[in-house]
């Protein structure tokens, strides 16, 4: 089961990447920067949804189902133990270093 929603999430993590990169800006201009459109509202006018909006919206949504999917599977799985139960580590052999002497 995780397999497959892992499969899933890069597969729309692409997709999403690509949609959102066909997609031109709106009015992307020094001027739309500084309130040079006129009329228009923060972000431009709402047109209407291209095909494209409409796949970004989709897309985005499935991401979020699957980043939060992920991260529910991944935080039951995991129990109690660390990251660094099972690293063994070599005891230090070395002397501690002798205190420095006051003139």
């Amino acid at each position: 089961m995780t397999i497959l929603i892992t499969i899933v999430h890069v597969f729309v993590c692409l997709f999403l990447v690509i949609v959102v990169l066909l997609q031109s800006g709106q009015s992307g201009d020094i001027a739309a920067a500084f309130g040079g459109t006129g009329s228009q509202t923060a972000f431009g006018p709402r047109g209407a949804a291209t095909i494209l909006t409409k796949a970004t919206t989709w897309c985005a949504i499935i991401f979020m189902l699957t980043s939060i999917t992920l991260s529910i599977v991944a935080s039951r799985k995991g129990g109690n133990g660390s990251v660094l139960q099972n690293y063994k580590t070599t005891p230090s052999k070395s002397q501690p270093a002798a205190p420095a002497q006051k003139k």
